[in-house]
């Protein structure tokens, strides 16, 4: 994918990857890009800390303010990346990412009557809709604007693809005190990010993100270095295993620490954890058994994930769980699901410090 990415910009831009070091500190992957002080991803619920002072890099942003300052000018930086997050089919604690960075002069712009600023976004969204142009045809575009701490105007990309919109990228204009601390100050950039592997999922119809890291032959055989228009075909029909958990939880409780201790005993066999609330329905009371549940998604035809989370009088509050267990290279026995949800119910208590139910 990063090959791909790279031959759009004709290979003139600066590329680095592999020197770039994983472990760096907590300033470079915050502050030097005005990610703010109260911001939730300086959370140690959603980033990974080796220690106050260092942490496994959340994006590869994170390098750019260091790039600038030694000078270079138009680049692009992928590396993995690494982040708390849920567990679903699109999200897993690791994955790539390509950040682009393009600096631009006063004598760029001044020729054409634009604002620095305007210069840039106008060329920042010419070149990336020639981008997704090139990886996925003559497709119907449109930006959003949004908000990003290192960017302004900040804008995100989606393309309409296989009859839904789908985000591609985020992006904008670099915010000046980045350039001002890099000692740019007469200059204007953009810069860019982007998800590899969810570029790939939609690229060529990947359903579930575990198997980039699979080494099973069905699934590496069939793509090619270079390859565009090949569709993944599915090879794993195996059936998913649910099991519930319910425990009564406490103020530190975040559902980012129970999917790290989930993963850290099942590792790539649990395919989604999800949250169940019993709601109170005008008309129809509380719920309080999951036919009920059925047979109200049943009635309206729609997923509700939310199915049990109360508090009782004294002020506890009660959360249940739901984990998909599923191998994607063969069955999973019951005895093996058994043991790996005693596992998971034991670390979560010792762990997260929550009472089972």
């Amino acid at each position: 994918m990063r090959d791909l990415v790279n031959v759009c910009f004709q290979n003139s831009y600066s590329y680095f990857y592999e020197f770039l070091c994983q472990k760096i500190y907590f300033l470079q992957n915050f502050d030097d890009v005005l990610v703010p002080p109260d911001h939730i991803s300086r959370s140690y619920n959603d980033t990974y800390y080796i220690d106050p002072q260092t942490v496994l890099r959340c994006h590869t942003s994170a390098h750019q303010a260091e790039l600038l300052r030694r000078g270079h000018t138009h680049f692009l930086v992928t590396g993995d990346v690494y982040r708390r997050d849920s567990i679903d089919s699109t999200h897993y604690p690791v994955f790539h990412q390509m950040e682009g960075v393009r600096v631009f002069l006063p004598g760029d712009w001044e020729a054409s009557g634009m604002d620095g600023t305007s210069y840039a976004a106008e060329d920042l969204k010419k070149c990336l809709e020639g981008l997704a142009r090139h990886l996925f045809g003559d497709v119907e575009m449109r930006w959003i604007d949004t908000y990003f701490p290192f960017t302004n105007p900040s804008f995100e990309l989606e393309i309409y693809f296989q009859e839904k919109w789908l985000e591609v990228l985020g992006c904008g204009v670099t915010e000046q005190e980045i350039l001002k601390r890099s000692g740019k100050t007469d200059n204007v950039a953009w810069a860019f990010g982007l998800g590899l592997e969810r570029l790939a999922m939609v690229l060529f119809g990947i359903p579930d993100i575990r198997l980039f890291w699979s080494t099973d032959e069905r699934f590496t055989s069939q793509f090619s270095k270079g390859q565009l228009g090949v569709k993944f075909k599915p090879f794993s029909k195996y059936p998913p295993c649910y099991k519930d958990m319910s425990f009564w939880i406490n103020e530190s409780f975040t559902e980012n620490n129970l999917c790290e201790v989930v993963r850290g005993v099942a590792g790539d066999l649990v395919e989604e954890v999800c949250l169940f609330m019993f709601l109170p329905i005008t008309g129809l009371g509380p719920l309080h058994h999951f036919s009920q549940v059925a047979e109200l998604l049943y009635i309206f035809d729609c997923q509700v994930q939310l199915i049990d989370n109360f508090t009782n009088k004294k002020g506890m509050t009660s959360q249940c769980y739901r984990i998909a267990y599923r191998s994607m290279e063969r069955s999973l026995t019951d005895e093996e699901i058994n043991e790996l949800q005693w596992n998971v119910r034991e670390q979560v208590q010792s762990k997260l410090k929550v009472v089972l139910r």
